[in-house]
């Protein structure tokens, strides 16, 4: 860490610290928690308040004065105070706090609550002093534990390169990771961040939630509509677990081959361009951008079709037809032949599911941050394409087990609809027919080509020479 010093001589006996002296305006809960945290590594903290005498709850070694008196301890100042009382720092700006750092922590209500950002507006308060927007990413309860149990990363700005560095540094001995994100016209930017709600998880919640719709009232007229009005049968309590197992799977299953999709797409897509230096849809863009959590989706529903096919055998309908039909056998003196075809397709349905769900935990798990950054980037691609679309393929082929011979009989075609399973393979089948298209040998050398930089000029052109009209990119 640089070694650089932004503290003042303090008189008290004991009161310099190794680290320096960090002043902070503000004691509240942000503040407070900032300082704990800054004491706690080795910082001496004076915090400045408007009624030093009515502060309480400070954290036991720090000093409470008044905002001028506190200013003159340290050149680094983090305002922890709210945008509206800023003025203080108009009022009292000039000689006190020419040539300070201060650090603006503050975050809005909303998104364009302003018309600037919250440090540019304290930078056009306070012109002597240089402004660095930081920590307003980090929560006073990150800072309380120790950045073990929350958000790590404080995204820093500002136009004083020094002084970005050593709020950069405070932030390391901290325990935290400091992001550049350049000048403080990323303040702006910056301060929406903790506003965002779940920004890339809209799309793919969106789109799970209107499928898992679809299929269940689609799955429901088959079933219980179909039974109660052509049969007269009432059987709506197959809604609680059987249709649930129904309609999770088959999400899970078009879920799943979404997050392939838009690959296939994209390399059809340069295939047809002839470059790859032409920019993919913004549609596109947002699509691929969001495949970490569609997969994540399609994960957490297939886990609940798992544990909804844990708890067949103790359903009371389950054991009440297994009695009904045991009973029937006995009375009838009858054995039932054992059927090897049945017994292959069944041990294949369950063991291609069991395999196709081992694959499917294992791309999530190098989804996350902590296990990705620990494999390179070729380790990332290989499980993330070539073992998941094999995953894609055997869950596939699981549903096809699961189906058999049914598209064969017309009695599963209930008011002249397919079957829900069916439904689930249309989505599937086509990124897995695209992907053995783009695979082949002659497909693949094209698009390897392109992508490593060559590019596809009009019929008729010539480029450097080439008669072929083919011009390669220069490096």
């Amino acid at each position: 860490m640089t070694n650089i010093s932004f503290s003042m001589p303090m008189s008290e006996p004991g009161f310099q610290r190794k680290l320096g002296t960090v002043c902070i305006f503000g004691t509240g809960d942000f503040g407070r928690s900032l300082g704990l945290r800054l004491l706690q590594a080795g910082y001496g903290v004076v915090f400045g308040s408007r009624n030093p005498k009515n502060s309480s709850l400070l954290p036991k070694g720090a000093q409470v004065m008044s905002h001028e008196e506190a200013a003159q301890t340290s050149r680094i100042i983090f305002v922890a105070v709210h945008r509206e009382n800023y003025d203080f720092l108009q009022q009292a700006g000039g000689e006190m706090l020419a040539g300070k750092v201060l650090v603006d922590v503050s975050n809005n209500l909303r998104r364009n609550q302003y018309p600037e950002s919250n440090a540019e507006h304290l930078s056009k308060l306070v012109p002597a002093a240089s402004v660095v927007k930081a920590f307003n990413t980090v929560s006073a309860w990150a800072l309380q534990s120790g950045g073990l149990d929350a958000n790590r990363q404080v995204l820093i700005c500002g136009d004083n390169s020094e002084a970005k560095q050593m709020v950069v540094d405070i932030a390391r001995s901290l325990g935290l990771t400091a992001l550049d994100k350049g000048s403080l016209r990323a303040a702006g930017e910056i301060e929406d961040y903790p506003l965002q709600l779940f920004p890339l998880w809209r799309l793919p919640i969106a789109l799970a939630t209107g499928l898992t719709a679809f299929i269940f009232f689609y799955v429901l007229t088959l079933d219980v509509i179909y039974a109660a009005v052509i049969d007269g049968e009432d059987i709506s309590f197959r809604i609680m677990v059987s249709l649930a197992n129904k309609v999770f799977p088959i999400v899970s299953l078009i879920m799943l081959a979404l997050c392939y999709l838009p690959g296939v797409m994209a390399g059809f897509l340069q295939l047809y361009n002839g470059t790859k230096y032409r920019r993919f849809p913004d549609w596109l863009d947002r699509w691929m951008l969001c495949r970490k959590q569609l997969g994540l989706i399609a994960l957490a529903l297939a886990s609940l079709h798992v544990l909804y096919t844990l708890i067949i055998p103790f359903r009371y309908y389950v054991r009440y037809r297994v009695n009904i039909w045991t009973a029937a056998q006995i009375k009838q003196n009858k054995t039932g032949t054992f059927d090897t075809t049945m017994a292959w397709r069944t041990d294949s349905y369950y063991s291609v599911g069991i395999l196709g769900f081992g694959l499917y935990v294992l791309l999530g798990i190098t989804s996350l941050p902590s296990v990705s950054n620990t494999i390179n980037w070729r380790e990332f691609r290989f499980i993330q394409s070539k073992l998941g679309h094999l995953t894609l393929f055997l869950c596939t082929l699981h549903t096809f087990l699961y189906g058999w011979d049914k598209f064969l009989r017309p009695s599963a075609y209930k008011w002249y609809l397919p079957p829900g399973y069916m439904l689930s393979l249309v989505v599937p089948c086509v990124v897995l027919v695209l992907k053995f298209v783009l695979i082949t040998p002659c497909v693949d050398r094209a698009v390897t080509r392109i992508r490593q930089g060559w590019e596809r000029k009009p019929a008729g052109s010539l480029a450097n020479g080439d008669p072929k009209g083919r011009r390669l990119l220069v490096l």
